[in-house]
């Protein structure tokens, strides 16, 4: 097994980690904090804005089974691109598109991938590409949210099946839920 990692920022952690919890070759996704000036934020201190953290996700995949190239696919594939510093309802830097590339590799597959899904985009992409930082873990009642208290809270219901439904049907063949 080839394991890698990818580091990626689209709004809500709660939101991409769930649509990579469903994608196959992927081993594990945790939700935390990266790319921001405070040591050791809380959420309630991201969630103010004032740290210049991103919510982010850290998903460790398989390379045998899914590649990085796919993984981004479908990054850009399941949020918006395109808008600066906002997903939906979810306004502010920590909120921001962003990919922090672990080497040299990942960096040019960034922007190999941006320059694929610039297509299927009405308006520019405003995805950065960012120096990986320290990572700080979020707290643990943020890990796997949508698989317990997810499923109860509304946002979460709005936002979380639309960005499923299009990774399953955009990339049927790599999702969990389809396999099954």
């Amino acid at each position: 097994m080839a394991s890698e990692v990818a580091t990626l920022a689209g709004g809500c952690f709660w939101c991409t980690e769930a649509v990579f919890k469903d994608v196959i070759g992927v081993d594990a996704v945790e939700s935390g904090y990266l790319g921001g000036s405070v040591p050791n934020p809380t959420y309630k201190q991201v969630c103010s804005g004032s740290t210049g953290h991103a919510e982010a996700i850290r998903v460790t995949f398989d390379a045998d089974q899914v590649s990085y190239g796919d993984i981004l696919d479908m990054f850009f594939a399941t949020h918006d691109p395109t808008t600066l510093n906002r997903q939906g309802n979810d306004v502010g830097t920590q909120y921001r598109s962003a990919i922090f590339p672990h080497d040299d590799a990942q960096r040019e597959e960034a922007i190999a991938a941006m320059a694929r899904a610039a297509a299927d985009w009405p308006a520019p992409i405003v995805t950065t590409i960012e120096p990986l930082s320290t990572w700080y873990p979020a707290e643990e009642y943020h890990q796997e949210y949508w698989a317990g208290e997810g499923q109860r809270n509304p946002y979460c219901i709005a936002v979380i099946p639309p960005k499923l439904a299009k990774l399953r049907k955009s990339f049927a063949a790599r999702s969990k839920a389809v396999a099954a």
